[in-house]
């Protein structure tokens, strides 16, 4: 064993140790069936892998990190599989959101205390991927991202359905007698038809192309389905590369600049991407010591319009979207316009304009011209403030109806989702289809965790009469295939007092997205006397000890991404100290 090669590596503090140390860390590893020469200072390789069977998305990671594996043999590396807690929005509750951050930390303290000299971070659901990469930042070794791919596309009687946006879809349905309870049943099998994760552009869906945007992911390897040979070829191709950035030092630090999260922001404009975004892109930035605000979310937005034509703002889905050709022709596309920074470096080292400067698209109905939209510039997420939301809130124009964008209605306001659902399929309830559904007490406090319950669905008996949309207004997020007039993330979040904790049913609210406002049509005096009588929501035992506990008392607000205040910045990757 040659213990003076690559000094310079982390791994060389572990197995090239002398004496006693050393040999318990090799032996303890030959146990696994590793010969002798796989201490001779190769660098070693950590698959983050967020596999889990409670997470449908990321359920055949497993398959995945295997392909990562031979690439990185191929390279000359040594591939180490460990696991980081899975986030499945899918089935976990509250939220997968409370989780979020847990997965960040679990993911950094296993980066940082085993000898790894560089990552590759397997991620599926839409929680899991900002989780590593802001794992990965606050660690600052050399990492690459591998997504899991999104399912193929969804059949029901003859049309494409995608998985999220039909479920909201086909509730109204049910609802409004249009569709029977068992033709739904038969429409559940048709939605989810392979492993990945939704095939709409949701959360999952735009994180991936966002790590693809900011550069952390190989160009073009965000959309290939996930039983797609090719998604596994990625793979493996990651597995090299991630080989050559431990040689080359090529770390997140020099990757995720303030020109590579502009990059990311335009293009999840461009895609029609999730709101999600904004909190995932908020927080890794504060974990890299980027300054990013809302207001550059909506600056920078303003001269993009929505290219690609997919669910839920409009008809295809992520399979289609590869075939196309993928981001890089989105990204191309901007550059064209003049509104990509090309020279923001990626995981090959490489600008990102010269990555995309030769993308093709084979399908201009799926990824539209830059002259011929699916909706014209500026249609992005929009953010708003105003008397309601003083430190913003957000909208995804998109997925909205254009008749609702500048609205003014009656407040009928519910303290919390479960709330509104045990009465909005009361034939009797007082909502007429101009007023303004309001749910609160969904913050990141507040629920605590902030979960995908904003866009809650129209009342029954309105739905009946054939309202298809209302505006609706919460401290909440809404999933990524959802769609509608909904007005999210407000802050400050009712829970800590914030405007919204102070409407009542009856007032009058107006929402007004060309001029960006949302203001509560009601007196600033009449506002400090509610505000006076206003007591912090009593909390359940669970909120009072461990992990609940902990969100609570360090969870920020929206507009700074809900990170913990204890974990902005990076913590880099110092060698623990040897106990053997």
């Amino acid at each position: 064993m040659d213990t003076e090669a690559s000094p310079a590596r982390r791994s060389r503090h572990w197995f090239g140790a002398e004496g006693r140390s050393g040999m318990v860390y090799r032996s303890w590893m030959r146990n696994q069936g590793h010969g002798p020469e796989v201490f001779d200072g190769r660098p070693v390789i950590g698959i983050a892998s967020t596999w889990s069977e409670l997470a449908p998305c990321n359920a055949h990671l497993d398959r995945v990190a295997e392909s990562v594996k031979r690439g990185v043999w191929q390279a000359g590396g040594f591939p180490l599989v460990f696991p980081v807690m899975a986030t499945g929005e899918t089935l976990m509750r509250p939220t997968a959101m409370l989780y979020r951050n847990l997965v960040a930390m679990v993911g950094e303290e296993l980066i940082r205390a085993n000898p790894l000299d560089g990552v590759v971070l397997l991620s599926g659901c839409d929680k899991t991927t900002p989780g590593l990469l802001m794992a990965a930042a606050s660690v600052d070794l050399p990492a690459i991202m591998v997504t899991g791919g999104p399912m193929l596309n969804g059949k029901f009687q003859g049309a494409d359905v995608g998985s999220g946006t039909h479920v909201w879809k086909f509730e109204a349905e049910v609802k409004a007698g249009r569709m029977t309870v068992a033709e739904c049943e038969v429409a559940e099998g048709c939605m989810a038809r392979s492993n990945g994760h939704c095939m709409t552009m949701g959360t999952a869906s735009t994180m991936a192309c966002l790590a693809e945007a900011l550069g952390m992911q190989l160009p073009g390897s965000a959309s290939w389905p996930a039983v797609d040979a090719r998604r596994y070829e990625t793979a493996q191709a990651a597995g090299r590369r991630i080989v050559a950035m431990v040689d080359e030092d090529l770390r997140p630090s020099a990757i995720l600049t303030r020109e590579s999260f502009e990059n990311a922001i335009r293009a999840n404009a461009a895609i029609g991407g999730s709101t999600n975004a904004v909190l995932h892109l908020l927080a890794l930035a504060g974990r890299v010591g980027v300054e990013l605000s809302l207001d550059d979310f909506d600056r920078l937005i303003r001269q993009v319009p929505t290219l690609v034509d997919l669910m839920p703002s409009g008809r295809f889905l992520m399979e289609d979207f590869c075939y196309a050709g993928g981001l890089p022709v989105v990204l191309r596309r901007l550059a064209e316009a003049g509104l990509l920074h090309g020279d923001a470096v990626t995981v090959t080292g490489r600008g990102v304009g010269t990555e995309v400067a030769d993308a093709g698209c084979w399908n201009d109905e799926v990824i539209r011209p830059w002259d011929k939209p699916l909706q014209a510039a500026g249609s992005g997420t929009a953010v708003l403030t105003g008397n309601l939301c003083p430190r913003g809130a957000v909208l995804k124009q998109s997925a909205a109806s254009p008749h609702l964008l500048a609205h003014e209605g009656r407040a009928v306001v519910f303290d919390s989702p479960e709330d509104y659902h045990a009465v909005c399929d009361d034939e009797d309830l007082d909502v007429a289809a101009d007023d303004v559904i309001v749910v609160r007490g969904a913050g990141p406090k507040g629920y605590p965790g902030m979960p995908e319950v904003a866009n809650v669905p129209i009342p029954t008996r309105l739905l009946r009469q054939g309202v298809t949309d209302m505006v609706r207004i919460s401290d909440g997020r809404m999933s990524g295939t959802g769609f509608g007039t909904v007005v999210l993330h407000v802050s400050p979040e009712a829970a800590v007092g914030g405007p919204l904790a102070l409407v009542r049913t009856g007032d009058r609210i107006r929402l007004d997205v060309p001029a960006r406002t949302l203001d509560l049509l009601v007196s600033e005096n009449e506002l400090a006397e509610r505000a006076a009588d206003w007591a912090e929501p009593a909390r359940s035992a669970a909120d009072r000890s461990g992990y609940r506990w902990l969100y609570r008392a360090h969870v920020q607000q929206a507009e700074l991404g809900a990170d913990f205040d204890f974990l902005t910045g990076s913590r880099g990757s110092e060698v623990p100290r040897d106990s053997h």
